[in-house]
């Protein structure tokens, strides 16, 4: 599905006429999301976003999880899998996307990464593999686990949108019902006044408000800087995929968007390589993009022509890393962050 644009406007006229649909979905949202989650065996820290689509989610777990790592902790990714058809419980080990997904194959890259479509069952599977906290990529919207920690992470330059609850806007259920089940925001990227609506629900709540910010490897736009390309992507936002290779300096003069988690065919991969060879173009696309690839037999043999471009989340200080140890070891196993450690963590202004 690709994102209307009408979703990322103020106002529309078809926003206007969906909202009776977007009350009825919000009212479903609202009473699922009250539901009390189970006790996991082990801490839980949840990474999400109030939108559909995609928001820096992936990266931001896994920077969260290198943190806790560093800091003494073994860290397990818990994930659903989508577009994978394992059930789960299953520990990520040389899977397909078709198996399990496309974030979790980039999540084992970094840490042991279980696939649950029940997350208590991959909470216990976890524990009894030797994890002491669990790092949730998605699942703000899901109440099957009680979260020691939930961050809400939003896109700097797209916040959320117009604000309504799909289908006539991005949000997954009111704001004020998920932000009951935040703890702290994480803006990501350039800021202009898109976020201001989420800054200050969470101002008024008194939750902090970090920073973060996509770097690109260094060693890959050294690379390809300079080099002609031809771009695709399909994540929930390619536009956000091709800026980033204006902002390296590698020119794209080709860009082809395909809708989120595309399944890619081999008449797709095809069309492309074809195009590329015409111009005298490099392939590149996104670090997801080839892992959902990776794994289809008619592929094998394209995946060397394909460039990507790695990028990591950073943080602007080490107050959220803090807040989410500091949350892990104030509340045990099953509380949630008290008011004092959220006080005393160092929002960004």
């Amino acid at each position: 599905m690709r994102d209307p644009a009408f979703w990322w406007r103020e106002r529309s006229a078809v926003a206007t006429l969906l909202t009776p649909a977007a009350r009825l979905y919000g009212a479903v949202a609202a009473r699922q999301m009250a539901g009390a989650g189970r006790h996991a065996p082990i801490p839980v820290v949840c990474v999400g976003n109030f939108t559909l689509g995609g928001a820096g989610k992936t990266p931001t777990a896994i920077a969260l999880s290198r943190y806790l790592a560093a800091a003494g902790f073994s860290p397990f990714f818990i994930s659903r899998g989508y577009g994978g058809r394992f059930a789960g419980p299953v520990r990520v080990a040389g899977h397909s996307a078709r198996e399990v997904g496309d974030e979790p194959l980039l999540l084992a890259r970094v840490a042991p990464t279980i696939v649950s479509r029940d997350r208590y069952d991959g909470a216990v599977f976890a524990a009894a593999a030797g994890a002491d906290v669990l790092v949730m990529d998605d699942g703000l919207q899901n109440p099957s686990l009680e979260k020691n920690f939930s961050l809400a992470v939003v896109d700097g330059a797209r916040g959320v949108g117009n604000a309504h609850v799909f289908p006539a806007g991005p949000l997954r259920a009111a704001l004020t019902v998920q932000f009951d089940r935040v703890d702290a925001v994480l803006v990501v990227g350039a800021q202009n006044v898109a976020p201001a609506p989420v800054i200050d629900e969470a101002h008024r709540r008194g939750l902090p408000v970090f920073r973060g910010q996509l770097q690109p490897d260094a060693a890959a736009v050294g690379h390809l800087a300079g080099r002609p390309c031809l771009a695709f992507a399909g994540i929930a936002h390619p536009a956000k995929f091709f800026a980033t290779l204006d902002a390296c300096g590698i020119p794209a003069p080709v860009r082809v968007p395909f809708p989120d988690h595309h399944r890619f065919r081999p008449q797709d991969i095809s069309a492309l390589v074809s195009r590329a060879d015409r111009d005298g173009l490099t392939l590149i696309t996104t670090e997801k993009d080839l892992a959902r690839m990776r794994g289809e037999p008619w592929v094998v043999d394209l995946v060397s022509r394909i460039q990507t471009l790695p990028v990591t989340m950073e943080f602007a200080d080490d107050a959220l890393g803090q807040l989410v140890i500091r949350s892990l070891q104030g509340a045990g196993r099953h509380g949630r962050p008290t008011a004092a450690n959220q006080d005393s963590a160092k929002p960004a202004n």
